[in-house]
């Protein structure tokens, strides 16, 4: 009976909506056949995209677009809110899920050549998707408000005031003001929650027609070059001859692959929970150490190891030609060979932006320019010493925050040189005018330590040789 009165139903809202005449042409047009598994991100990019919806609509019943509430409302949901971590733990990975997705089906389009005729427009909607999709990473992150988020931000604004003529005008639209403020946040919050949303959703829109219209591109045969004045003719029969429907035949790929991805998400939500927040957001506090999410370490890195007299140059026009030369790449060859083997630069690239990628986001790992504001006292045992003197110093040494941008055997940061074999290099004298004169990225401190804080932390950097000589 139930059924019967379900039949009844879809079939009164069918004859007016016209559902199925929408829908079942779109899940029965006709794919090439061998559009297998390399075709599956595109559907696993939408996928997540959709998560991350549910979950952001979930987590915004709690959240508090309030500059003095936000941070304490995250701290709730990670710790007291029923699955409040879980949930937060899907958004976070489902970022990272949608940002590796979509990246992995840029490329798979540009090395199968599947921006050619007539699919130009396919890969300009993919590129501006892409730029969105980071987009929204960057402004997800601003939400948690925390120093690293409120620091993020003040990054941000001082590279767009850079712009030439609408710099300041761009910089203070997005500060909200001319300082950071409450309308930070709630500017940041529209633009995560219903600015970009609504323009994925319509170049999502987009992007799926010119995929009905243009069709799925076939898998690239070495030899068969695209020809715009025959290649639909070509295209249509293909699939008149060996086209299989896209469900059941080829969607089931996809289904199975979102799927997998999704409880993947779902083991990391669980079992490594969401990022842990940082410590409450303090404009006033300039020991920070903002970074951004795995995905935009890259960048981060690219920013620190910029020599500065092309910083300028790099951060207004670096971002501007990468995005026209993805958008016109489909303009300026829309013919000629699609498979990999017959375009060498096309894989060149790709290996070549791979390597770089991979080692700026190594290098924004570890970030050697960052100042360790985690590092811990140096232990007793690498003081190996029991003169108060040198004590005192190691005490000192941590207390002044030298930890921070020096290392002594591996405890503290890299930002300074390693100070481990210190004495070796430098005398006493030396090593105490360098800390009362500062050095090109080191402060002085000959108006901060009193003169018997200064003999201690000389004291106990002269101790610092390598085992085995002896003192100079």
């Amino acid at each position: 009976m139930f059924l019967r009165i379900f039949k009844t139903t879809w079939a009164w809202l069918d004859a007016r909506l016209g559902i199925s005449a929408l829908v079942v042409p779109m899940i029965t047009h006709r794919v090439p056949p061998d559009a297998r598994w390399w075709y599956v991100f595109g559907s696993a990019t939408l996928a997540a995209f959709l998560l991350q919806v549910v979950t952001g609509v979930m987590l915004s019943f709690s959240y508090v677009p309030s500059s003095g509430d936000a941070y304490a409302a995250l701290q709730y949901l990670s710790h007291d809110a029923p699955f409040g971590r879980l949930l937060r733990g899907l958004h976070y990975f489902g970022a990272s899920a949608m940002v590796l997705m979509v990246g992995i089906h840029a490329l798979q389009v540009f090395l199968f050549g599947a921006y050619k005729f007539p699919r130009e427009l396919n890969w300009i909607t993919g590129v501006l998707l892409l730029g969105l999709t980071l987009g929204m990473g960057f402004t997800g992150q601003i939400l948690r408000w925390d120093q690293t988020a409120v620091w993020s931000v003040v990054v941000g604004a001082e590279q767009a005031g850079r712009a030439p003529l609408a710099g300041e005008w761009i910089a203070r639209l997005i500060l909200g003001g001319g300082n950071i403020g409450g309308m930070t946040l709630s500017r940041f919050f529209v633009l995560h929650v219903f600015v970009l949303p609504a323009l994925i959703m319509g170049l999502v829109g987009a992007h799926l027609r010119l995929v009905l219209r243009n069709g799925i591109s076939e898998p690239p045969k070495p030899g068969a070059p695209v020809d715009p004045t025959t290649y639909r003719q070509d295209y249509a029969a293909l699939l008149e001859k060996t086209g299989r429907p896209f469900w059941p035949d080829a969607a089931w790929r996809d289904v199975v692959f979102a799927a997998g991805m999704i409880v993947v998400v779902v083991l990391c939500a669980f079992l490594l929970g969401p990022p842990e927040l940082g410590k409450p957001p303090d404009p006033s506090l300039i020991h920070a150490d903002p970074r951004p999410d795995w995905y935009l370490l890259w960048y981060f890195a690219v920013l620190a190891l910029l020599p500065p007299a092309t910083e300028n140059v790099f951060i207004v026009f670096a971002p501007l030609a990468a995005g026209v030369a993805l958008l016109v790449i489909p303009l300026l060859f829309p013919r000629g060979e699609r498979h990999f083997s017959r375009r060498p630069w096309a894989v060149a690239a790709v290996l070549t932006l791979l390597v770089m990628f991979g080692a700026l986001w190594r290098a924004g790992l570890d970030s050697d320019w960052s100042p360790d504001f985690t590092a811990q006292p140096i232990p007793q045992k690498v003081v190996a010493s029991t003169d108060p003197l040198v004590q005192h110093g190691a005490q000192l040494f941590f207390s002044k925050a030298c930890i921070h941008c020096h290392a002594i055997e591996g405890n503290g940061g890299r930002r300074g040189p390693n100070l481990t074999d210190v004495s070796d290099r430098l005398t006493q004298e030396q090593i105490t005018i360098r800390i009362l004169n500062g050095a090109t990225n080191m402060p002085a401190f000959g108006d901060i330590l009193k003169p018997d804080e200064m003999k201690a932390l000389s004291v106990f950097l002269e101790s610092r040789r390598e085992p085995g000589r002896k003192s100079n």
